[in-house]
């Protein structure tokens, strides 16, 4: 063993090489110039499955992207083997600045958001009007959800066969929803699904609905050579059961007028928590509202006494219905959805 006095030449100590190498540490990241645009069709642990030049890719997550996540309808940058052959994996080296994000919680409480869906236009709120019965506690909170992330709500009401749409619609006919009403055999001889092609052509549009309201059915329509499995309602909780188990992006074949588009289908929720929403923005969907709302208290609610929108109601400016709406939304997250 090697011994060092008093007066050590510094020259003579040998220092052991780190195993991490000696090259200087740098936050440059390269910048992939050459990386092809693509599309996030599905994700599925950790493999991204996306649409470069027309080819499906399938793609992981590079690990200079950090903790970022890359979600279904992101517009991603890709680098690698981008042939689409078996066995082949490519590399989600950027993800581009998104347009819109939907965005939910497990429950009103968890502080935790879970994005559904990024780059949508539009939000199909997908409702049966019987087996299982409407839930419009969950409407309204996807109506939140649509207006906070700026979406365009699209109400499709299925199973008319089963039961009228008329009293559902007329709760929602304040807020001026588009809507579609459909029945399973409309859906069956394509009429139904033209109808819905129709609203849906030139944009992206994400379904969300409960477990057995016909999402997917819905969905299989829209776009008749990729068929997803479904799934019956539960005769003992009335209920649907999961059949979709990942979201999935298709795209729309040219309506009747012409254009494309694509459609997401998700799997079906059992709550919709609106947690991470600031629901101050849900008033902008009430343009007709939001200027009454600019004499209201500072932190007024527009749910309490005080409120200036009750006399703009009554001064003529805006209909009682429309505020009555307004004043629904905003209490969901004080209500549970089968309330």
């Amino acid at each position: 063993m090697r011994r060092y006095g008093k007066h050590t030449d510094e020259d003579d100590i040998r220092v052991r090489p780190s195993r991490r190498g000696t090259r200087p540490r740098t936050h440059t990241r390269p910048k992939h110039e050459d990386a092809a645009e693509g599309f996030v069709l599905t994700v599925d642990r950790g493999r991204m499955t996306c649409l470069v030049e027309g080819r499906t890719v399938t793609a992981m997550k590079a690990r200079e992207l950090g903790r970022k996540a890359v979600v279904v309808g992101d517009r991603v940058a890709v680098v690698g083997d981008l042939s689409g052959a078996k066995d082949t994996l490519a590399r989600i080296v950027r993800v581009e600045e998104r347009s819109s994000v939907l965005r939910r919680t497990a429950d009103d409480n968890d502080p935790f958001e879970r994005v559904i869906v990024a780059n949508a236009d539009q939000l199909a709120i997908v409702t049966a009007l019987a087996d299982p019965e409407p839930r419009p506690r969950l409407i309204d909170r996807c109506l939140v959800a649509a207006f906070d992330a700026g979406l365009e709500p699209l109400l499709v009401l299925t199973k008319a066969d089963l039961a009228p749409a008329g009293p559902l619609l007329e709760t929602y006919a304040p807020l001026g929803l588009r809507y579609v009403v459909t029945s399973r055999d409309e859906l069956a001889d394509g009429a139904g699904a033209e109808a819905v092609r129709e609203l849906m052509h030139g944009q992206v549009t994400v379904c969300v609905g409960h477990s057995g309201v016909g999402k997917t059915t819905l969905v299989n329509a829209l776009v008749p050579e990729r068929q997803r499995a479904t799934g019956d309602v539960n005769a003992v909780t009335g209920r649907g059961r999961h059949t979709t188990t990942s979201a999935l992006a298709l795209p729309l074949p040219p309506s009747t007028t012409g254009g494309d588009g694509w459609v997401i289908d998700t799997p079906g929720v059992r709550s919709f928590g609106l947690n991470h929403i600031e629901l101050r923005r849900v008033i902008h969907a009430f343009p007709d509202l939001e200027e009454g709302a600019a004499e209201c208290p500072r932190g007024c609610n527009h749910n309490e006494p005080g409120c200036a929108l009750d006399a703009w109601v009554a001064e003529g400016h805006a209909e009682p219905a429309r505020l009555h709406s307004l004043r629904r939304l905003l209490a969901t997250r004080e209500r549970r959805e089968g309330d």
